[in-house]
């Protein structure tokens, strides 16, 4: 089957809850996933990003706007009617069918005759890797398993597009970065449009060609994965993928298409600064953790800071520090190779002015 784009144009819905009275879950959303494109809907809890899956699903009806799959507008029909895979959050795996009965049962409904039916339970059984499973039932399977049948039950029916609801937030660490990648394999070798809802960004970037990134009900920014980490249009994007430290700074002055800022006690040079900023202004800037580079050298152009925390995490190390009256954060990867920092070390720290962002407040 050829891959199909699905188009938002300016959904919404609203909910009355018994105390908060109206709630607008879905803002005015208007988004477009390409053909065979895996795209991820990213966010806090609450921002509207389950909503809006379940409005492509047909399990919510927009209050506004439409839903299109295909050149199909979709907005009124059914769910039933869209021919959608969908992965649950809990799986929904009937308990009293088998595997194969469970993988079976949208084609049974389909009316596929019995040779189809068992033709395309054993085709996709072994594609999610469980041949030989078909006569277990779900409480015989680990958490992974279930979560194949799950995969299985929903392509199995060839539907037109996928749509994955928090699907592996049951599972341990370990097994949800097995399972992501085996969505993503899935999901390529079907060639089929996929969307996917989670709140782990670790997880929305591993897996995902676009991520869109929402809050309050609204898509705040869509991009790559390096897009939205590299370069976050404002401080809820940059806050909410990776860790970041922000920083109060000073605007010196203002001349060429660069800005001079007071940060940390040293000037720092930046370029492409906003339209908005003034000489003397007051702003907020961001830095990766791991663009903060520390050694047992000091002075010169380095800073000096104080480690007050130290996590070592095997791959790398954490720290925390004290520069003056602010704390960074700072991450030092291979720890087992450079060594290690001790809490109470007094410690040289390297910034570059390139790695300094200035942040853009809501609204700029």
């Amino acid at each position: 089957m050829e891959a199909v784009r699905i188009r938002l144009e300016q959904i919404q819905k609203t909910f009355v809850h018994r105390i908060k009275g109206e709630v607008t879950a879905v803002d005015n959303v208007s988004l477009e996933v390409a053909p065979g494109e895996f795209l991820t809907l990213l966010g806090p809890s609450g921002c509207g990003k389950t909503t809006t899956l379940r409005m492509i699903a047909g399990f919510e009806r927009p209050d506004r706007g439409r839903v299109f799959i295909g050149h199909e507008d979709v907005t009124d029909l059914m769910a039933n009617q869209r021919n959608i895979g969908f992965v649950f959050q809990n799986y929904a795996l009937f308990p009293h069918l088998s595997v194969f009965e469970n993988v079976a049962y949208g084609l049974k409904v389909q009316g596929k005759t019995s040779v189809n039916i068992d033709r395309e339970v054993a085709r996709v059984l072994e594609l999610v890797g469980l041949s030989g499973y078909g006569r277990q039932f779900p409480h015989q399977l680990s958490g992974g398993e279930q979560q194949r049948v799950a995969l299985a039950r929903a392509v199995v029916i060839e539907p037109r597009v996928l749509l994955f609801d928090e699907p592996l937030s049951n599972l341990d660490a370990k097994l949800r970065v097995y399972m992501r990648g085996e969505i993503r394999r899935l999901q390529k070798a079907l060639a089929i449009t996929a969307v996917y809802v989670t709140h782990d960004q670790e997880e929305a970037m591993a897996i995902s060609d676009h991520i869109a990134v929402m809050n309050e009900g609204r898509i705040v920014q869509i991009g790559t994965a390096e897009e939205l980490y590299l370069k976050p249009r404002d401080a809820f994007v940059a806050q909410f993928i990776g860790r970041i430290n922000t920083l109060s700074a000073e605007v010196l002055a203002l001349q060429g298409g660069m800005v001079s800022i007071s940060l940390l006690g040293r000037a720092f040079e930046l370029a492409a600064p906003p339209d908005n900023l003034t000489a003397g202004g007051k702003i907020h800037v961001f830095i990766r953790p791991e663009a903060v580079t520390l050694t047992r050298k000091t002075g010169g152009d380095l800073l000096l800071g104080v480690v007050t925390e130290r996590t070592f995490l095997g791959e790398k190390a954490d720290y925390l520090l004290t520069m003056g009256d602010d704390r960074l954060s700072a991450t030092a990867y291979d720890p087992l190779r450079h060594g290690t920092f001790a809490v109470g070390e007094k410690v040289g720290v390297g910034i570059e002015p390139g790695v300094i962002h200035i942040l853009k407040e809501r609204g700029q």
